[in-house]
């Protein structure tokens, strides 16, 4: 099961002795949409940074607005959706990239 809570999805499943695990899922390099959805807004744009936390996008599903937090601090690559766009679970919302250290 997907749990979708303060911007972030988390995966719940029993294990076989029927204690539940729970484990976050940290996009490495792509946010994606936790359920179907409707893109709302998009706060970003590629080249930005962005720090852990920030709501790089709002997307709505069954009139509900859900916020989108970027994981970690780091650069928008790509974006891969836009405002009014309809998504579908597992579908890349944003390309994010480890900050470039300044030599």
């Amino acid at each position: 099961m997907w749990v979708f809570f303060d911007g972030r999805t988390y995966i719940v499943s029993d294990t076989p002795d029927g204690l539940p695990r729970r484990s976050h899922v940290d996009e490495q390099g792509a946010l994606t949409a936790p359920m179907p959805a409707t893109v709302l807004k998009v706060n970003v744009a590629a080249g930005q940074q962005v720090k852990r936390n920030d709501v790089v996008m709002v997307l709505e599903a069954m009139k509900m607005e859900l916020p989108i937090r970027a994981p970690r601090d780091g650069v928008v690559k790509a974006i891969g959706c836009e405002t009014g766009e309809l998504v579908q679970p597992g579908t890349t919302l944003l390309e994010l990239e480890d900050e470039k250290m300044n030599p």
